[in-house]
C-alpha cells in the first residue's frame, strides 16, 4: 500500500484569495495533514476567499480540513500557539505588517517551536518603498514586464489570461517550503521562506529579463512569434491555425520539406536564424501560403511525421477532450461537502510510488474544529467553552 510523501507533515494555512492557497494546495495534495484557519462565522467573512461553492474555491482548497479561529482574540491565539507547537508549516499571504500586529509572525511562532518552517506570500516583498501596497495578479504582470510584451506589436499592454504571478508565487513558495523542510532533517531548525507576486512575476520572465539584463535589449511585443527564434508562431490553415515551431536548423530544414517548400531553407534571406529574425514576415507570409491550403489536422499528421514541433489551438473543452489529455488524468474527482461531484485541475506532476490524491473535497467552514482541537489536548467541555466566546 502506497502512501503520499508529505503524509507526516502537519500544515497550517493562513492563507486567502490565490497565490498562498496555491502554495498550499501542493502541500495538501502530496498528502500533508492542511488545517485551513478561517475566521468564525459570527466574527465575519473573508472578502477574499471567493464564493465557496463556487470553482475556485473548491479547486484550490481540496485536501484540507477547517478550522475556525479568531486570532484577533487572545484566546484565538492561544488555541493558534498551541498548534504551531506541533506544526511543520504555518503559511500566510497578508500584508506584511499584518501578521506582525496579530503577533503571528515568524520571530514569534519560531520562538515556540524552532523547527516550523514559515511561509509568506506578499505583493512586492516583505520589505522596501512598495512593501505596504496591495498587490493583485495583474499588479505583478504590469509591473515585472509581462503585459509589455505580451499581445500583438503595437497593441497596447495586454494582460495573460490566467493568474500567472499568483500561480507562479505559489509554486515558488512551495519549492521553498519543500527546501526548508530538507534543509532542517541536516540543521534540525526552520527559517523563514518568503517571496512575492512581484519577485515571482519578473523570475517567470526568464529569457525576456536575461535578454535585458545581458545585452540590454528592452522586448517589445512580438503577437504569436517567438521573441527571437523564429519560425515560431500561428499559421492558418484551411479550417483553422496550427501552431508550429521550427527554428533550430535541422527543424527548419524538416518544416520546409514538409510543408512542400524546400527552397525556403536555401533562401538566402531565412539562411541563418538572424536572417529569419530579421525577415520575420516574409517567412511567415511564406510559410502560411502553404499552410492555409490542407487542414490543421492535415499538417499536424505531416509535421509530426517530419519530427517537427507542431500543434492545434484548442479552447479549454476541446482541450480535456483529447486523447492526449485524458491520458495524463488532469481532471480526478473530488466529492464536495454538499455531496456533488466535481472535476478539479490535477496535478502536473506523476510520481510512480507515492502519487497525489484527491482525498477530499473543500471542506465546510469549520466542520473539523471539534475534531483538530480535540487533537491539540483540548477537552469537551473547553472546546463548549471557546465556543461560547466565539473564539471558534
Amino acid at each position: 500500500m502506497t502512501t503520499e510523501p508529505l503524509i507526516d507533515l502537519f500544515v497550517l494555512d493562513l492563507t486567502r484569495a490565490r497565490a498562498g492557497p496555491t502554495a498550499v494546495r501542493q502541500l495538501a495534495d502530496w498528502g500533508a495533514d492542511v488545517v485551513k484557519i478561517e475566521l468564525p462565522p459570527s466574527v465575519g467573512t473573508d472578502s477574499l476567499g471567493g464564493e465557496r461553492g463556487g470553482f475556485d474555491f473548491q479547486n484550490l482548497h481540496r485536501n484540507k480540513r477547517s478550522l475556525t479561529l479568531n486570532l484577533k482574540s487572545d484566546q484565538g491565539r492561544a488555541v493558534f500557539f498551541r498548534l504551531v507547537e506541533k506544526a511543520d508549516v504555518v503559511v500566510e499571504n497578508f500584508r506584511p505588517d499584518v501578521k506582525h500586529r496579530l503577533g503571528i509572525d515568524y520571530d514569534a511562532l519560531s520562538a515556540v517551536n524552532p523547527r516550523l518552517v514559515y511561509g509568506s506570500i506578499s505583493g512586492f516583498g516583505q520589505e522596501g518603498p512598495y512593501s505596504g501596497r496591495p498587490g493583485l495578479d495583474q499588479i505583478a504582470q504590469g509591473m515585472g514586464g509581462l503585459m509589455s510584451v505580451t499581445g500583438l506589436p503595437g497593441q497596447g499592454p495586454v494582460r495573460v489570461g490566467i493568474p500567472i504571478a499568483d500561480l507562479s508565487a505559489g509554486f515558488n513558495l512551495a519549492m521553498g517550503i519543500m527546501i526548508a523542510l530538507y534543509e532542517r532533517e541536516r540543521s534540525g531548525k526552520g527559517q523563514w521562506v518568503r517571496t512575492s507576486l512581484l519577485e515571482a512575476q519578473i523570475a517567470m520572465m526568464d529569457l525576456q529579463a536575461a535578454r535585458y539584463l545581458m545585452k540590454g535589449e528592452v522586448p517589445q511585443q512580438a503577437g504569436n512569434n517567438h521573441p527571437v527564434h523564429i519560425p515560431t508562431g500561428v499559421f492558418r490553415t484551411e479550417d483553422g491555425a496550427i501552431i508550429i515551431q521550427a527554428s533550430a536548423q535541422n527543424l527548419y530544414r524538416r518544416m520546409c520539406d514538409a510543408i512542400g517548400a524546400p527552397a525556403l531553407f536555401d533562401h538566402p534571406d531565412f539562411a541563418d536564424p538572424k536572417d529569419r529574425l530579421e525577415n520575420r514576415d516574409r517567412l511567415n507570409a511564406e510559410i502560411e501560403a502553404r499552410t492555409r491550403t490542407r487542414s490543421t489536422q492535415h499538417w499536424i499528421d505531416v509535421l509530426a511525421e517530419a519530427g517537427v514541433p507542431a500543434g492545434p489551438i484548442y479552447s479549454i473543452d476541446q482541450t480535456f477532450a483529447d486523447p492526449q489529455v485524458k491520458s495524463l488524468a488532469m481532471d480526478p474527482e473530488v466529492t464536495a461537502a454538499d455531496g456533488r461531484t466535481l472535476r478539479v485541475v490535477g496535478q502536473a506532476v506523476k510520481m510512480s510510488r507515492t502519487p497525489s490524491r484527491m482525498r477530499s473535497g473543500t471542506p465546510a467552514i469549520g466542520a473539523h474544529t471539534d475534531e483538530i482541537l480535540r487533537q491539540a489536548g483540548y477537552s469537551k467541555d473547553e472546546i463548549q467553552a471557546l465556543r461560547a466566546s466565539g473564539t471558534v
